[in-house]
């Protein structure tokens, strides 16, 4: 017999119906491993009282004294390297929360992750469908070596087995691998409807700490990097609360869901103020009223989610808020606002984003084939989240790799961007389309009334795409990119190619603007 050693413990904690036993069977093939079943039920059972139909066996065979388990067994000396040591969570008899053991799995998670021991988490869905791969990661988490007879285990009883394997492991004792994920589930009894709303969320923290994840419908993608990394720990305000973001969810009945039936504004907020609010909720209210929203949250309610949103995020500055409000949620599917019985929702989205456009050197842009919606089909006064109209001509900027897309309105004349106003300088005036076929856009209306202010001409009327290909300067406007120079248009530079005086002139009284005025943030202190 081998002299005993001092082992290294593995301990595994599932929930029921895991795949936790074909594990133990899958750890029980390596030659430096101990397999132990459940060292601790007897234990459970005595303190418990829990009823079973091999309570007294298992009284009787196994020692229900859990500090000495511990000590002995679980951390005792032994043959080999390595010991694995099956949990204790107890069968599924019934279905019930307390039964399934998710929120114990959490808590021993959060206890391991705060001790500075992060454990790993695996999935079983990702075991049986990929099972070489999770068990590779597992075991470089674990810092032991792969060994290939993992995979495979002979049908039949095993000596590794509990005293309770001929009630639970019938079923697995006819396994000798893991199989593959079925190719569709069965029913869910309605029973358990309940059971799974409850557990779900729990399931859902621990899936997010898998290693590796897989999907029934092929290999999940790998996480994008966010512009603003800050960004991945923002609160959101979804309904009537604020969730974490990756929590932010609306309902699939919803309306923006189900037709894109909703409104929004961008907001920027500067020095602990949000600039230009009541106007951004002035045209938030009329767009809703436009499309017959009804259950309308009030404007001090929208203020308070917003409000809430900022401080509760710390966003007092270089922040953007995207602010939606849908028709709401619907009883079941379809397109009818009949459907919609359950009020408004209301989004508050706040991110730490600086400008999007270079505004420093300028940006170019192409003119699209797409044309401006006009008021014939779908007025663009109405700020809807429908904006199929801008994304494809969005598309065909990004296939130039331009920064953004010039649209035409239905007789040839520029319009603005798919994402912005424009306007252009010729001689020291400065120009600007008529906004029959856009949206008047708030930082529109803002340079409109800074260049009367700066002492310059201003003209608002039809103007057409080569007037702006022969233009001294042009610029865009738009919340989300502040004023952003354009240096160059369908392949023709405009101007010099630089950024013009007359540009930097309104640039500098616009930023000094949102320095001074918006409404205050309550709670806000300058530093």
């Amino acid at each position: 017999m081998e002299d005993k050693q001092e082992v290294e413990v593995i301990h595994s904690w599932s929930a029921p119906r895991s795949l936790s036993t074909s594990l133990m069977y899958s750890f029980s093939q390596r030659d430096d491993i101990e397999v132990l079943d459940e060292p601790l039920y007897a234990h459970f059972l005595r303190v418990t009282g829990a009823e079973r139909p091999y309570r007294d066996e298992v009284l009787l065979k196994m020692d229900s004294d859990g500090n000495r388990v511990v000590e002995e067994m679980i951390f005792g000396p032994g043959e080999k390297r390595y010991r694995f040591c099956k949990p204790s969570f107890d069968k599924v008899v019934p279905p019930s929360f307390l039964e399934l053991g998710l929120a114990e799995l959490v808590s021993i998670y959060s206890e391991l992750d705060d001790l500075g021991t992060v454990p790993s988490v695996i999935d079983a869905e990702d075991l049986q469908q990929d099972p070489e791969a999770v068990l590779r990661g597992l075991c470089e988490d674990l810092r032991i070596p792969f060994q290939p007879a993992m995979l495979k285990w002979e049908a039949g009883p095993k000596p590794v087995d509990g005293l309770w394997a001929p009630w639970w492991y019938k079923s697995v004792h006819k396994s000798t691998c893991f199989k593959p994920v079925k190719e569709y589930p069965t029913p869910l009894p309605p029973s358990l409807y309940d059971l799974l709303e409850e557990s779900l969320p729990f399931y859902n923290m621990l899936r997010k700490k898998t290693r590796r994840t897989c999907s029934v419908i092929g290999p999940s993608l790998p996480l994008p990097p966010l512009p603003v990394p800050a960004n991945d720990k923002i609160l959101v305000w979804v309904g009537n609360e604020i969730v974490p973001r990756d929590s932010a969810k609306v309902s699939v009945f919803d309306s923006v869901v189900q037709g894109g039936d909703a409104v929004w504004e961008g907001l920027r907020v500067y020095s602990g103020r949000v600039f230009k609010l009541d106007e951004h909720l002035d045209r938030l209210s009329d767009s809703a009223k436009a499309l017959a929203f009804v259950n309308v949250p009030t404007r001090r309610e929208i203020k308070k989610a917003i409000f809430t949103t900022l401080i509760s995020n710390g966003m007092f500055e270089n922040a953007h808020i995207r602010l939606t409000l849908t028709r709401g949620k619907k009883v079941t599917s379809g397109m009818s606002p009949a459907f919609n019985l359950y009020g408004c929702t209301l989004i508050v989205l706040a991110e730490w984003k600086p400008p999007v456009y270079d505004n420093t050197s300028g940006v170019t842009l192409v003119t699209a084939t797409t044309r401006r919606n006009s008021p014939n089909n779908l007025d663009s006064k109405i700020h809807h989240n429908n904006l199929l109209n801008n994304i494809l001509a969005k598309v065909e900027g990004n296939l130039a790799k331009a920064d953004d897309a010039i649209m035409l309105d239905k007789d040839g004349y520029v319009s603005e961007t798919n994402a912005t106003n424009i306007f252009l300088v010729k001689k020291g005036n400065v120009l600007t389309p008529h906004a029959d076929y856009c949206l008047p856009g708030i930082t529109r209306a803002t340079v409109m009334e800074l260049v009367v202010k700066e002492n310059l001409v201003l003209q608002e009327r039809r103007i057409s795409l080569s007037e702006f290909h022969t233009a001294d300067e042009v610029w865009t406007t738009g919340t989300m990119g502040e004023l952003t120079p354009v240096v160059m248009i369908d392949g023709r530079v405009v101007g010099n190619g630089k950024v013009g005086p007359i540009t930097r002139q309104v640039q500098n009284a616009y930023k000094n603007m949102t320095a001074e005025l918006g409404v205050p943030i309550p709670m806000y202190t300058k530093a």
